[in-house]
């Protein structure tokens, strides 16, 4: 069986909050001496919406465009706001001829929603103060566009629930009851199953035992949280002549010479919980609470079906991994270890002087245009050279590159590095320094973890270096974790120094057959955002698990609703892939998929429009739009190739885009090899950032209540992972190249 191929790969739904009104009504009346003349409302409606484009269009800027949007989101004059975009929205209704039945009650429940007192942190959410919130979060996402697309939607999608749902209520909660996620998979419940779980810090040899009785197995999978592990994994044992496939998202290798592989080396949304196994490696599962991707490792755990099951990880998942092995049934072994050499912070940071660095000296950035622009710079300044990891390399180029760190008797003396080194990766590390401690995202700015400033911390100092023969067991062998800048040096002592709260509820996704039955009560044009929301919002969880962030399907269904004659079973497909709606120019390409798709035909890549392939004849350089095309064409061959394993018929040109994609890689790396570092702006860059973070979560407290920023599962009164009170969730992937690029503009100007 090949386990690439099978339905359910990855997870659709995960956990948003209410969207949709409930059929009770609820109403505010004033008294009649207190109401205000209509010319008096005629002419503060005129004031409120010259304010509100004002608003919507001041600075120069997208930080103070946001700005605007903080001030009015969280004053009180926000209900004036939403009462222009009922206009707007009453007026285009109106225009285009629609059915108004139930605006006057849907009108009625926005203006209460809108005037409810939200002031009282950690009050229990009410249904009108979630509708408020709900309309807060797409004005400051999308302005007055945004606010009105979302009472657009959910106008109809009100419509949609008094047609189809409410009649047949019991019967769709009964389809979306998620309380018995373990009831699942009956085949791996019918198996004895024996769990071993592998606890302790960083550098203790957790997966080095596990991957040691995988070797020994008959069969078995290892799974892992990212691309660079499971191709690693994949070459150890390949290198060892044990027979060896690897299989991601959009890549699949088998043993060349034709013997069947005793080992599978998935990335961990593809483990096949389809076929049997002797033994299975599960690695970092404290990931199984990561409040996007914990569904993967809930899944993996309890659907698999394997005679031993190998858990690898933090000691605060002990809990948890108790709490489900007694649910299942399975007989649970915890071993836990302690680590092989010592930690220390180290009582000064380098100043920005990269002339202190070391050899043996691992720098952690966090998106792939700083990572080539600091090994420019230590480059320059210190004469030597330096190696770099990251999760967007081609394999063959990141074992290269890990090797040259590796290897002693070179003159690569540094290496520069994703937060993928955290994984644990298999590097010779001696110093962890963190360039910063703040990363970009595409949801705004986010500090690192105290679980995350642990794990990437721990790296340094190796027990057994790669390239080292023997083991260096003395007092010299200390790992030392510090910071680029004296900025981030507290917070890296206090994370160090703090264990972070045990997790306690695992995350899950509603499988691929609930959507199936649950579509089945609805009419095949109804929109798909629409069937995951209202899943969402009436399905049952027990409290040993929580749902996952859907924001990303959410946005793919996006492209999904703009294609007509996809089926139910495509949709999901869809749902899964990596598709991007914020870039415009893949966004066009996705479309162009999905067309494919619909229509069963055209899918050669030679066919696909918007697919610009000249790119690969130009001259390769350093300029922002000649990296951009670059970066928009691998993601584009990387989705065409995800695709062609899931619709084999249609994608059929797979040698292709490989081809396609190894000439983009090699022109991407050539192209930020030439990105010119600056240090004036490298420097003091953390302490911007900093700051900045500290303006957003001040802007984002203003509007979003203490309640709303705790995690999926975690109560009021639960110690946060967090260094500060901002909630930030995990990112696994490497930062958008162009809000790279902003970023660096930004800072930038404001250095000027």
């Amino acid at each position: 069986m090949q386990s690439w191929t099978g339905t359910g790969i990855r997870s659709i739904f995960c956990t948003l909050r209410s969207t949709t009104q409930p059929v009770s009504r609820h109403f505010a009346t004033t008294s009649p001496l207190q109401r205000t003349s209509k010319a008096v409302l005629k002419a503060k409606l005129k004031q409120q919406t010259e304010a509100v484009a004002v608003a919507s269009t001041k600075g120069k800027g997208r930080s103070s465009t946001l700005t605007s949007r903080h001030n009015v989101a969280r004053a009180r004059e926000f209900s004036n706001v939403v009462d222009v975009a009922l206009r707007q929205t009453e007026h285009n209704l109106k225009k285009s001829g629609q059915s108004m039945k139930g605006w006057d009650r849907f009108k009625r429940l926005v203006w209460n929603a809108c005037r409810v007192d939200d002031t009282k942190s950690g009050a229990k959410w009410g249904n009108l103060q979630q509708l408020k919130m709900t309309l807060q979060k797409s004005y400051l996402s999308g302005g007055v566009a945004g606010l009105r697309s979302e009472l657009e939607y959910m106008l109809s999608a009100d419509d949609l629930t008094s047609q189809y749902s409410t009649s047949t209520l019991d019967a769709q909660k009964q389809v979306a009851d998620l309380r018995f996620p373990a009831e699942w998979y009956p085949r791996a419940r019918s198996i004895q199953r024996t769990v071993h779980l592998h606890v302790g810090p960083t550098n203790s040899g957790k997966t080095y035992h596990a991957l040691k009785r995988l070797e020994q197995s008959k069969n078995g999978f290892y799974a892992g949280p990212l691309r660079l592990l499971a191709q690693e994994v994949y070459h150890r044992f390949k290198d060892s002549g044990v027979p060896c496939s690897l299989v991601t998202g959009d890549e699949v290798r088998i043993p060349e010479d034709g013997k069947v592989a005793r080992i599978v080396s998935n990335t961990v949304e593809m483990v096949s919980v389809g076929q049997e196994f002797e033994v299975g490696v599960i690695d970092e599962i404290q990931m199984i609470a990561n409040p996007k991707r914990g569904w993967a490792w809930t899944r993996a755990v309890l659907g698999a079906q394997v005679s031993e099951l190998h858990l690898c990880g933090e000691t605060r998942v002990v809990p948890l991994i108790r709490e489900l092995c007694a649910l299942t049934g399975d007989i649970l072994e915890i071993h836990r270890y302690e680590r092989l050499n010592a930690l220390e912070v180290m009582p000064t940071s380098l100043a920005g002087d990269l002339n202190k660095l070391q050899k043996g000296d691992c720098l952690v950035v966090f998106s792939r245009v700083g990572i080539h622009a600091l090994k420019a710079d230590i480059e320059k300044v210190t004469g030597r050279r330096a190696a770099i990891v990251y999760g967007g390399l081609p394999a063959e180029i990141r074992t290269q590159q890990a090797a040259l760190f590796n290897d002693p008797d070179n003159d690569y003396d540094f290496l520069v590095a994703s937060d993928a080194i955290g994984m644990g990766l298999n590097l010779s590390v001696k110093r962890v320094i963190f360039e910063t401690l703040i990363k970009r995202t595409p949801s705004g700015l986010q500090r690192l973890t105290i679980p995350e400033i642990k794990q990437i911390g721990g790296r340094a100092g190796r027990y057994r270096p790669a390239g080292v023969k023997g083991s260096s067991q003395d007092g010299a062998n200390v790992g030392l974790v510090t910071c680029l800048e004296d900025v981030d040096l507290p917070y890296i002592k206090e994370a160090m120094g703090i264990e972070p709260a045990p997790l306690r509820a695992a995350g899950i996704f509603p499988p691929s057959s609930v959507l199936q039955k649950f579509a089945a009560y609805f009419p095949r044009n109804v929109p798909f955002e629409y069937l995951i929301k209202r899943v969402i919002e009436i399905s049952q969880m027990s409290p040993l698990f929580f749902l996952c962030d859907a924001e990303g399907q959410l946005e793919s269904s996006e492209i999904i609703d703009s294609v007509d004659g996809l089926r139910i079973s495509d949709q999901l497909f869809l749902m899964a892939a990596p598709l991007e709606i914020r870039n415009p120019a893949l966004r066009e390409m996705n479309l162009a998929f999905a067309r494919c798709i619909a229509a069963n035909s055209q899918g050669k890549l030679l066919d696909i429009p918007h697919l610009n392939l000249e790119i690969l004849e130009q001259p390769v350089s350093g300029r922002r739009e000649y990296v951009h095309d670059l970066e928009v064409l691998h993601k584009a061959i990387i989705l065409y190739s995800w695709l062609s394993f899931r619709f084999g018929g249609i994608f059929t040109d797979r040698t292709l885009a490989g081809h396609v994609k190894v000439l983009a890689e090699e022109r991407l790396m050539r192209a930020l090899g030439e990105f010119s570092a600056n240090k004036t702006l490298r420097k003091d860059a953390s302490l911007r950032r900093q700051i900045a973070l500290q303006k957003q979560i001040l802007s984002q407290q203003r509007v979003i209540t203490e309640e709303d920023l705790l995690s999926p599962g975690q109560k009021a009164d639960e110690i946060p992972d967090e260094l500060s009170e901002e909630s930030s969730d995990p990112v696994e992937n490497v930062t958008p190249l162009e809000d790279d690029i902003d970023l660096i503009e930004e800072e930038q100007t404001s250095r000027t």
